[in-house]
């Protein structure tokens, strides 16, 4: 493996029905890290988005397809462009919505996170967070915002988690820490993938880091969000957390037995 496959990093985009957004984001991703790969993993979209996408790169250096059979769900995208990623040797994943509600612009921040530098080891998961100091949202309904604060809000609580912003999808995995995980076990397609593969992460013992990011509301097309799609995460998460309280239980028992 060369020096630069060692160091690389692919930049994850799932499509479905994103033909009028999916130019302007792959022109901003190649504007924003010039070094990075695009991998567009299309489901078969209706509108053709797939086809632009095979377009997009003939005509772009660094611009791959992974062609799926139909909408299968988000997970299964993002863990099919993991492997086609891992097989090729990449170092860093982003996972970034074709939408522009996460702004190219930013990924510099989240992938320095993630880099070695003196005195700081990287991070092993970045988080693009809207709920730490210096996030923010622009242009949410403020129903949305409700919704997507109480749902990081429940699934902490649920499950044990410490971080701010459990839902958001703009994050950056370490090729190392993908390995340690056990994606057999992450079953989730939909809203409750992000809190699954969180949840697993947490669990694995990785270095977990929530970086401060802008979130825009789309601009193109229609949100694929419904209240059915959440209903069904929170279910998951539920039964999930219910599952972790005899581990939770001992963990604090065993810490009053220390202080005792």
């Amino acid at each position: 493996m060369s020096e630069r496959a060692r160091d690389a990093t692919v930049v994850i985009i799932p499509t479905y029905n994103e033909r009028r957004a999916i130019r302007d984001i792959v022109g901003r991703v190649r504007r924003a890290v010039p070094d990075a790969d695009v991998l567009i993993v299309d489901d078969a979209s209706p509108d053709g988005t797939g086809e632009l996408a095979d377009e997009l790169a003939r005509t772009i250096p660094r611009v791959h397809v992974l062609h799926r059979p139909g909408k299968q769900g988000l997970g299964a995208a993002y863990k099919d462009a993991y492997g086609w990623a891992l097989e090729r040797g990449y170092a860093r994943l982003v996972q970034l919505d074709a939408d522009g509600s996460h702004q190219p612009e930013q990924l510099p921040a989240l992938l320095a996170a993630a880099s070695r530098a003196p005195g700081r080891e990287p991070a092993d998961v970045v988080v693009g967070s809207r709920w730490v100091p210096g996030g923010a949202i622009v242009n949410w309904p403020r129903r949305r915002e409700v919704l997507s604060r109480c749902g990081s809000l429940y699934s902490r609580w649920m499950l044990g988690l410490p971080y701010r912003d459990i839902t958001a999808g703009y994050r950056v995995f370490r090729a190392d820490a993908l390995r340690a995980l056990r994606l057999d076990e992450v079953h989730s397609h939909g809203y409750g993938f992000q809190v699954d593969m969180l949840w697993h992460a947490h669990r694995a013992g990785l270095r977990i880091v929530e970086v401060p990011i802008t979130f825009v509301e789309r601009s193109e097309g229609e949100s694929k969000m419904t209240g059915a799609i959440v209903f069904e995460a929170m279910v998951r998460v539920t039964a999930w957390g219910i599952r972790e309280l005899p581990r939770r239980v001992g963990r604090a028992l065993r810490r009053v037995a220390r202080r005792g």
